[in-house]
């Protein structure tokens, strides 16, 4: 079933910023997952400067959205806005009934769409209240198991699926008190707060390049420590002062050709530039102690002769 379909069942929205090769991929990866539902894509894009926008303008099975968040116009740098509110703008412009959410650098695992929405359909048929489906994911290709996290218990969403009538119902995800990070975990908690279950469906999987763009993600680490203090704050009587994280494995055995095909060139390409870069410090500090041996030398001959 192609996307663009007048009524979507399922939304699926993708956050992007200057991965303009990645993105391509994850968009290959949901038109090729086996979606048989009427569905939709949408990519929130932060102003990419890498040829992503006029990709996407021609991609005609995708609705894009561009929301200018870094750089500078009219001679003013661009006020940086969170990540909650740069989702949101995707999140409420959705028409299914469900919203998926994934990053540009991520693959969806055929079948996983479909796995989530027919989990979702199953549970609501038997009056369960669920908000959300958390997909086992893995960082490739260092991890050799899919997994979901969980905090105190709870597993929350990475990557995965909502009821967009929960995410309505909570008025979506904070925008305010995370720039980056811990929003994610603080939109699941609050989904079960209001009484909606979380669940994690090994039947959906995603595959997530670690590597993808190194600045940017240099540039959202620099602000984890204080969306953790207001995390840990915000949480602090239901989760305690000292809230736990842990991780649960999958049982899946996955199949590395999926992140091969698609990531092997850019994981081949790290290695190549990391080897280069060791190489180049290497000689850089040969050549450094060389040419202090040198003048070392030069100023103690001259002192003899001044002698």
């Amino acid at each position: 079933m192609g996307s663009n379909s007048k009524n979507p069942v399922i939304s699926v929205v993708i956050g992007s910023y200057n991965r303009y090769k990645f993105l391509k991929e994850t968009i290959k990866s949901v038109r090729e997952n086996g979606i048989e539902v009427p569905y939709e894509i949408i990519v929130i894009d932060g102003g990419s400067t890498d040829g992503t926008i006029p990709w996407l303008i021609k991609q005609k099975d995708v609705i894009t959205i561009v929301q200018h968040n870094r750089g500078e116009f009219m001679g003013k740098k661009i006020e940086r806005r969170s990540w909650g509110y740069f989702m949101n703008i995707a999140f409420r412009s959705t028409h299914g009934k469900y919203i998926l959410m994934i990053s540009d650098d991520c693959l969806l695992v055929p079948g996983a769409v479909m796995n989530g929405y027919n989990l979702f359909e199953e549970k609501l048929s038997e009056g369960e209240k669920i908000g959300g489906a958390a997909f086992y994911w893995r960082n490739w290709p260092e991890d050799k198991k899919y997994f979901v996290i969980a905090v105190n218990g709870q597993i929350y969403i990475n990557h995965g699926m909502y009821l967009k009538d929960a995410l309505e119902e909570v008025d979506y995800i904070n925008e305010e008190d995370y720039m980056f990070y811990c929003a994610d975990v603080d939109l699941s908690l609050r989904l079960v707060k209001a009484g909606y279950s979380i669940e994690a469906i090994e039947e959906s999987t995603v595959e997530h390049y670690n590597h993808a763009n190194y600045q940017v993600r240099k540039s959202n680490r620099e602000r984890y420590q204080q969306d953790d203090l207001h995390f840990k704050s915000n949480w602090m009587d239901f989760l305690g002062p000292n809230p736990n994280s842990s991780i649960i494995k999958s049982e899946i055995i996955p199949n590395d050709k999926i992140a091969n095909k698609s990531f092997n060139s850019f994981y081949r390409r790290r290695k190549i530039m990391r080897f280069f870069c060791m190489n180049l410090s290497l000689l850089y500090h040969f050549c450094e102690t060389k040419l202090l041996v040198f003048i070392n030398n030069s100023i103690s001959i001259n002192l003899k002769r001044l002698k």
